[in-house]
């Protein structure tokens, strides 16, 4: 599909359609434009059916939950924030199982895609799409972009019979994607094949894994030519937030670019309108520069920038 967006309403739309579905209170979220699981599943033709409490949702609330009207156990990635403390949920394996004893299908909306183990990198473990087949999901949704690397995209993948269902569903035509992206998909998947070659060629799979060591001459290539440029700097150690998606609020230490200004705000708002626009943090006054998200051909812009935005 187009998105994952368009895969969820897709699924929902051919398996649920009249139907209820049910849906841990903890996982009811809202992403990126205003993507609202209630407002999908209604426009679906699902009805939505909440169980649990935003904080804890046990087995048996599904269990309760299931009626002559069911449709399918939904589960969804909480995606751009965490759930801690007093907090229980049920997993994707033990959801699947009061699904099937019921005849029902596990739907599962992942919202990025992981092929990647991440904790071989030093990262949070993120179940990654094969695990989630695994563990008896039916359906899983996820994103062909974000953490899969590829282009713009939505993937419905699982049980053969299932995804022939929402294949010859009416909507699958106005939510297809175009050949080129197809292309791109497909040559992304490929690299995964190869797990190594794939965390080393894909970007945004390059970026997220990379050590402080990795980053390290970066950042010092980079302080050595804004020295150069007359802009004095320190390399200082500091931490990369990984943002939303599969990993809201998890640290990756690296190594940054400090900037001291007397009027640290200004600049930033110059570099925004830069072209191209250079992202920068400031903290306890400084400029921070990330060479996280900076390939080597780029540093030179980065300079450019700085002495543009530097009056």
């Amino acid at each position: 599909m187009n998105n994952n967006a368009a895969a969820v309403l897709l699924m929902l739309s051919a398996l649920a359609a009249g139907k209820e579905v049910v849906v841990s209170r903890g996982e009811l979220v809202e992403i990126g434009g205003s993507f609202r699981v209630p407002d999908v599943m209604k426009q679906g033709g699902a009805r939505l059916v909440e169980v649990g409490t935003t904080n804890k949702t046990h087995p048996r609330d599904y269990e309760e939950a299931i009626g002559p009207e069911t449709g399918a156990l939904l589960k969804v990635h909480r995606s751009n924030f965490r759930l801690e403390g007093f907090t229980a949920e049920v997993s994707v394996a033990e959801l699947a199982r009061i699904a099937h004893r019921h005849g029902l299908p596990c739907l599962v909306d992942w919202g990025s895609g992981v092929m990647l183990d991440l904790s071989r990198y030093g990262l949070p473990h993120e179940a990654t799409m094969p695990e989630l087949i695994a563990a008896g999901a039916d359906l899983v949704t996820f994103s062909g972009d974000k953490l899969l690397g590829a282009p713009q995209g939505g993937f419905i993948v699982g049980r053969r019979d299932l995804v022939e269902r929402c294949r010859r569903h009416p909507l699958t035509r106005a939510v297809r994607v175009d050949k080129l992206t197809l292309a791109g998909i497909e040559a992304t998947l490929k690299l995964y094949l190869e797990p190594e070659r794939a965390a080393e060629r894909i970007p945004a799979v390059r970026m997220l894994t990379a050590s402080r060591e990795q980053i390290a001459p970066r950042a010092e290539a980079l302080a050595g030519k804004l020295r150069a440029a007359g802009i004095a700097c320190e390399v200082i150690d500091g931490v990369s937030r990984a943002g939303g998606g599969a990993l809201p609020g998890v640290d990756l230490p690296t190594r940054l670019v400090a900037v001291a200004h007397p009027a640290p705000q200004e600049v930033e708002a110059r570099l925004r309108a830069f072209d191209p626009p250079v992202m920068v943090r400031i903290q306890a006054g400084l400029l921070l520069l990330d060479p996280r998200t900076l390939w080597d051909d780029e540093l030179d812009v980065v300079v450019s920038a700085l002495r543009s935005a530097i009056v």
